[in-house]
């Protein structure tokens, strides 16, 4: 009886060492849940994609982002997905919609994907992903959209919020221009130098000006990307007072731009350019 038994036993165990093990299944920080094609085209007409657009698609998932921006709206781009089954499906959808010369997709971790070359972004990420993410899209090039289906970044207010059947948000990457600027513009009775002090935080920003040493208040500052405005009201004359239209582009350490001195026929236009000269 005992040789029976523990030959039988171990038959059993031989039986179970040869059954085939189950293969382990890779977790995601993102499940895949497919977006809605409606909520798609929504995504890439609000980040306003154009032909010459890269698009990089963080979670690709079967790649219907991507395939729709480069047949829909003729961009390029690549896809960064984790699962292999994803990958294989996007790339057989590229080829059936004729666009596999136009999209790649790749599987890495998006946290230690270039992003540098995108002109969009597009994601549908959980909130902790879309916070780790964070840092490395506020680095990128001032200009840079990025669009996001359902989730936002935190307390980075997004620049546009649309509704159709889900949330989806824009976010333009703003250049960075915290810091003390200075300039020399013409006015009145000669050229004048202002300083700007600005402060930031994301693309909001406030500060003030000084005239000549004047204090001088900052009113509608707006930044969108590296586009910068505000206006400052020139009140050395109360009598022959003017506001100060400025707009112009942000390139590192100078902004250089047109200035609009009061308005109707009696507006003046001239060019502008402020260099950095202590960083905040």
């Amino acid at each position: 009886m005992r040789k029976s038994l523990l030959l039988n036993v171990f038959l059993c165990f031989s039986a179970f060492a040869l059954l085939p093990r189950a293969q382990a299944q890779p977790m995601f920080d993102v499940p895949f849940v497919p977006t809605p094609h409606v909520v798609i085209d929504e995504m890439l007409r609000l980040a306003d994609v154009k032909p010459g657009d890269f698009v990089m698609d963080l979670g690709s998932g079967d790649g219907r982002v991507l395939i729709t921006a480069a047949k829909k709206f003729g961009a390029r781009g690549i896809g960064v997905d984790l699962d292999e089954q994803l990958i294989f499906q996007s790339e057989a959808a590229a080829e059936q919609a004729g666009v596999a010369d136009r999209v790649k997709f790749l599987q890495q971790d998006l946290f230690k994907t270039d992003l540098t070359q995108a002109t969009v972004i597009t994601m549908y990420l959980l909130p902790g992903v879309m916070m780790r993410l964070r840092p490395q899209l506020f680095a990128l090039r001032p200009g840079t959209r990025l669009v996001s289906h359902d989730f936002r970044l935190g307390d980075w207010s997004p620049d546009v919020t649309t509704q159709i059947r889900k949330n989806t948000f824009l976010w333009i990457v703003p250049a960075k221009v915290a810091g003390k600027w200075q300039m020399k513009i013409p006015l009145p009775g000669g050229d004048h130098a202002i300083t700007l002090e600005l402060r930031q935080k994301y693309q909001e920003i406030d500060g003030f000006a000084q005239i000549d040493g004047r204090h001088a208040q900052i009113w509608e500052p707006r930044l969108w990307g590296d586009r910068l405005s505000f206006v400052i009201v020139d009140d050395r004359d109360r009598d022959s007072e003017a506001s100060l239209y400025f707009e112009g582009r942000v390139s590192g350490d100078v902004i250089a731009g047109r200035l609009r001195r009061g308005a109707g026929n009696a507006q003046t236009i001239h060019d502008w350019r402020a260099v950095r000269v202590a960083a905040q």
